[in-house]
């Protein structure tokens, strides 16, 4: 299938969190799930609507309805975590929100991608007590994936999704490597010339650390990252408060990235 127009609605890992592009802004799947498809097949337009800190209802209400003007042929919907990390989370509210947008946008004909949430415990211990969350929302997605004939990338099936090495410093947000592999899965369920599995297989093992190094890092990670983040949500509010949309207009995709050292294999294996 050729696709003429892809567009990404979501939260800050949509937008591309924590995967810089050398420009003071991020990258991301998204944009490398674009570029592999536009590579794969000539050229395609695209539009990132995604803004970080944005909850499922929000994602409907304010991003749905452009990216249903902007017609797209191809889509991406990918919430819930910032739900997740809410005191009020209803995993089937949750669901119900991620199932209208896929219906709407496949109503329309657009061919729609989504992903299950990986287990956050392996990357952030304190997180623990949101696994049953998580589990219960990817439920959800699966179900309604199923309803809504959009296809479902179940990343949060495989182990290696969880695998720290993928993830950035703050343990929200895929870090580079992490982005390239969603990429190349999403490359893979779309079923791109030259994609293939590679990137569900696990990392190498990792070297194990001394008690103090663990420590340390948790510490570090507290006061450089969690004690922001309780702050800025006791007081009400978001990393994506006063953000816009980074692509917001469908433009061609550049087939050339500059620095792209994974650009060339990311419908293969990443990382």
């Amino acid at each position: 299938m050729m696709w003429q127009r892809y567009v990404a609605i979501g939260d800050s890992t949509t937008e591309g969190l924590d995967d810089p592009d050398g420009a003071g802004g991020y990258r991301g799947w998204a944009d490398r799930f674009a570029l592999a498809v536009a590579r794969a097949q000539g050229g395609l337009e695209y539009a990132n609507l995604a803004i970080r800190g944005r909850t499922a209802r929000r994602i409907r209400a304010e991003q749905l309805p452009a990216a249903l003007e902007l017609a797209p042929d191809l889509a991406t919907v990918v919430a819930g975590m910032n739900d997740v990390l809410r005191p009020s989370f209803d995993a089937r509210e949750v669901g119900a929100e991620v199932e209208a947008m896929q219906r709407a946008l496949v109503d329309q004909g657009a061919t729609v991608l989504t992903f299950t949430l990986p287990d956050p415990a392996p990357v952030m211990p304190i997180a623990r007590p949101l696994r049953g969350r998580v589990v219960a929302l990817n439920e959800e997605l699966r179900r309604a994936t199923a309803r809504t004939g959009a296809t479902l990338l179940d990343l949060g099936a495989y182990p290696v999704a969880s695998d720290p090495r993928l993830w950035s410093d703050d343990r929200l947000h895929a870090n580079t490597p992490g982005h390239e592999r969603i990429a190349a899965a999403l490359a893979y369920t779309a079923g791109l010339p030259g994609a293939d599995d590679g990137w569900s297989r696990p990392l190498e093992p990792a070297p194990r650390r001394r008690r103090a190094e663990v420590v340390r890092a948790e510490l570090a990670w507290t006061r450089r990252h969690l004690a922001p983040w309780l702050l800025r949500h006791v007081h009400g509010r978001s990393s994506g408060d006063d953000r816009v949309a980074k692509r917001p207009v469908p433009l061609p995709v550049d087939l050339i990235v500059p620095n792209d050292a994974a650009g060339e294999d990311i419908v293969g294996s990443a990382g």
